[in-house]
């Protein structure tokens, strides 16, 4: 008999499902035989990078034969003077997810909880649940955070918070006003990460800046990415800014060159283009109302969303309008895992990728 490799697992990891991505082009064309397929799945910047990443990452190919800065100072030190924070607070990391990830190694086991909301990034569960710590699923208002629920749900037993602004999937934000009275009734010793991995898609003043938090409450960490606005979802670079403290921590059980040498240095391009990502902004507001007018004409609701994609109700199961957006050529996201069956999430494209979409998915539903 075959030894059960399963059983000897960490038990936080035997009952865990693998995070499903979005369906990537080629799989889809291996399995239907297609061409000219559009991918609005996975939440990707449809144009694509600065220039200047492009010239950084070519001078950096001669490199490859050695190891990346373990440090990756220089692109620390371009986070803390764009932000104006010290150095000390920055953590880098193999995309966000990479920080999520070291949260839950440095700060949480067994006997530990985690609180995070119904229908918010499906990471949290999962980086909670590997280390055998218990994750508390706080059930959504309106599709988002119910922060007066989720600060009741903390006991003396709760270590980590996640909150996602805006939310992914549903696109759902917390206002100012509602993050400060949460702030302001959890205890110093639970930390509270706030990822924002697509606050860059959000006109400044329009959603409370995490950064701003720090000074004030020494238990918040924020997460942010260079995978979305700014179009770096290739070579998976993330940071954090938190206490220096919590920076230390975190830094005790990160994997050494956790950032790669191409993504140090596209990282620092990336950041230094900001005309970049404001257009990319201004794309994504366009390809939005694009959308919407698109799904308004179809009859159909939507989550209002400050993300970059759309969370459409179909009024009817999602997964088998997805399988035939799929033959159709065209890849958005199924979010029954998320517990919203009725739903499916689409990117925001370019605009003719956005026409497809409308135009098959207008086929489909007829």
């Amino acid at each position: 008999m075959a030894c059960d490799f399963i059983a000897l697992a960490a038990p936080g990891v035997q009952k865990l499902s693998p995070y499903q991505p979005g369906k990537p082009i080629e799989e889809l064309e291996r399995e239907l035989g297609l061409s000219n397929i559009i991918k609005l799945a996975s939440n990707e910047n449809p144009m694509g990078c600065s220039p200047r990443v492009l010239v950084a990452v070519e001078d950096a190919l001669s490199e490859l034969a050695l190891y990346p800065d373990g440090n990756g100072f220089v692109l620390k030190q371009a986070l803390a003077d764009f932000y104006r924070r010290p150095l000390a607070e920055v953590t880098l990391g193999n995309g966000s997810n990479d920080i999520l990830e070291l949260v839950a190694r440095a700060f949480l086991k067994p006997g530990d909880e985690a609180v995070f909301s119904q229908h918010s990034f499906a990471v949290y569960s999962l980086a909670v649940q590997a280390v055998g710590a218990t994750g508390v699923s706080v059930p959504a208002q309106r599709w988002g955070h119910d922060l007066p629920a989720m600060a009741a749900a903390i006991t003396e037993r709760t270590r980590v918070v996640f909150i996602a602004n805006p939310n992914n999937p549903t696109g759902t934000w917390v206002e100012e006003r509602e993050l400060d009275a949460f702030l302001m009734t959890v205890p110093e010793n639970v930390l509270v990460v706030l990822d924002e991995a697509y606050g860059e898609y959000v006109e400044k003043g329009y959603l409370p800046d995490g950064l701003d938090y720090l000074d004030r409450f020494p238990n918040v960490i924020v997460t942010r990415t260079f995978s979305k606005a700014y179009g770096l979802a290739a070579l998976r670079v993330g940071y954090a800014f938190a206490h220096p403290d919590i920076t230390n921590v975190l830094n005790r059980v990160r994997q050494p060159f956790n950032v790669n040498a191409l993504a140090l240095r596209a990282a620092v391009a990336a950041l230094s283009d900001q005309d970049f990502v404001a257009r990319s902004r201004q794309h994504n507001a366009a390809g939005m109302k694009q959308i919407i007018e698109g799904v308004d004409a179809l009859g159909l609701s939507y989550i209002p969303s400050r993300g970059n994609f759309l969370c459409i109700d179909l009024r009817r199961e999602g997964l088998p309008v997805y399988d035939a957006l799929l033959r159709r050529g065209v890849i958005v996201r199924p979010v029954t895992n998320y517990g919203m069956p009725n739903f499916l999430r689409v990117t925001i494209g370019a605009p003719a990728e956005n026409e497809r979409f409308l135009a098959a998915l207008q086929a489909v539903l007829k």
